[in-house]
């Protein structure tokens, strides 16, 4: 017997939430990149989400696949690595 099990993908995060803390996977051409970090502004079509590196990424919102809102470091008891 052989089991598969496939992910379900949702992108569960809306212009309301824009100062959260959000894991984001979107289409590329080499395939999916990933970007966590504090969604800084959602408008005309595009997210921006800064990184904790300080980098921030727009991504069009027709190339999400997938995205939550995530704990912070400190909701989730871990030490920052900065």
């Amino acid at each position: 017997m052989t089991s598969r099990f496939g992910a379900r993908l949702a992108v569960a995060i809306s212009p309301a939430d824009v100062g959260r803390r959000v894991t984001v996977r979107r289409r590329v051409p080499e395939g999916f990149r990933d970007a966590v970090g504090e969604l800084m502004s959602w408008s005309d079509g595009v997210l921006a989400v800064r990184k904790r590196n300080g980098d921030l990424v727009e991504i069009a919102e027709d190339t999400l696949v997938a995205a939550k809102v995530v704990p912070t470091s400190q909701d989730t008891g871990r030490a920052s690595s900065t």
